[in-house]
């Protein structure tokens, strides 16, 4: 494999890319088909969006767990196990006959991403120099922000035009086809070392980490608290019909995949404490954008310009923490890599459930300067992270 880990798209980084990519497009796709769902399962909106909570809390407390229980388990079949997983859940939620059985299976079905984005960043490591791996992980991690330009548009626009049932199908085939490729890229007989006990006491007793942790977070919160919800929002605040939210989307998911670009190739020159930070700075921004553009003087252009904006920074976030984590504390990566994904999943589930909480009794307004101010909280901790 190349030194520079950021060149080649084939083996084992494109594969373990395109998984991210797919376990992405599977948490991705319900926002982007929130409103349908919820139409033809004839249950209200903040009730539909509990299924983003449900499949974060899963993911949340299956992250640690498998990280701690499959240490010793060849890398290659763990996470072609887990894409597996991942497809067979989604044919499932495509076959639920109502929403209660959907509600069931959808936090089943994600089990499978809550050990492949974190072992794929483990995985990765063990295969290149340790001064690549920063760029190694945020190069993985460009599969979530490619995701973002095809999950929720992909999502909105299938829903739309056959059915929620084919969104989740598509999901089901794209896990498949992922699998394959792992199997047959990712070198088999590589091992992480067991995570102890010990390695999670390090992990809590170490306050730079907590802080980092617990940026991770916040922003996750605020941010799902918008994002969540964003098909109902745009179609609330601006009476977009789907394919302006679909194009809204793909807009967002644009300026995501370009924004990790630009850190994949910084990260090694302005560090992942910085990239953090700007990164965030950018999302701050577009949620105040946001407050601005859906309360004051709402337009399509102005909520184009704040899903540019808000889109920039998101998804780079989440690889700067990851290489953060790395670099803060090279031999708690495991552990460290695996609660963020742990805090991530908790975020998306705290901060979707807060959003159908303020949407059920506040009305859609709420939304945008809850989520803000929560990503406020998240930039003052991660300065404090800092120091």
């Amino acid at each position: 494999m190349s030194d520079n880990p950021s060149l080649p798209l084939r083996g084992p980084l494109g594969a373990l890319m395109f998984g991210n990519f797919v376990v992405a497009c599977g948490v991705l796709v319900v926002p982007g088909m929130l409103d349908k769902l919820a139409q033809d399962l004839q249950v209200s909106v903040p009730t539909a969006g509990q299924l983003l909570s449900l499949a974060a809390l899963a993911m949340c407390l299956g992250a640690p767990l498998f990280a701690a229980v499959t240490s010793r388990v060849d890398r290659r079949l763990l996470l072609t196990a887990s894409l597996l997983v991942l497809g067979i859940g989604h044919v499932a939620c495509a076959l639920a006959p109502s929403y209660t059985v959907l509600a069931v299976l959808r936090p089943l079905s994600v089990l499978g991403a809550a050990v492949l984005t974190p072992q794929a960043a483990a995985t990765i490591g063990l295969l290149v120099p340790a001064a690549q791996r920063p760029a190694a992980v945020t190069t993985v991690f460009l599969g979530w922000s490619v995701a973002s330009v095809v999950g929720m548009p992909l999502g909105n626009l299938v829903a739309n035009w056959l059915s929620w049932r084919a969104g989740f199908g598509l999901i089901a085939v794209l896990a498949f086809v992922s699998a394959a490729i792992v199997w047959r890229s990712v070198p088999g007989g590589l091992r992480v070392a067991p995570l102890s006990l010990q390695s999670w006491l390090d992990v809590a007793g170490s306050p730079r980490l907590r802080r980092i942790l617990g940026t991770t977070l916040l922003w996750c919160a605020g941010h799902f608290m918008v994002l969540g919800y964003v098909t109902p929002l745009f179609r609330h605040f601006l009476a977009a019909p789907p394919g302006v939210q679909a194009a809204l989307l793909g807009v967002m998911g644009l300026s995501g995949l370009a924004g990790n670009v630009l850190l994949t190739r910084w990260v090694g020159r302005i560090g992942p404490d910085r990239g953090s930070r700007l990164a965030l700075g950018l999302v701050a921004a577009g949620l105040a954008l946001w407050c601005l553009f859906s309360l004051v003087t709402p337009s399509l252009a102005g909520m184009a310009l704040v899903v540019l904006v808000w889109g920039g920074g998101s998804f780079a976030f989440v690889s700067a923490q990851q290489a953060r984590l790395a670099a803060a504390a090279p031999a708690l990566a495991s552990a460290s890599i695996a609660l963020n994904s742990s805090s991530l999943y908790a975020g998306q589930a705290l901060g979707a459930t807060a959003g159908g909480a303020l949407l059920a009794t506040l009305g859609y307004g709420a939304l945008g300067p809850a989520g803000l101010v929560t990503v406020l909280l998240a930039l003052g901790l991660c300065v404090l992270a800092d120091r």
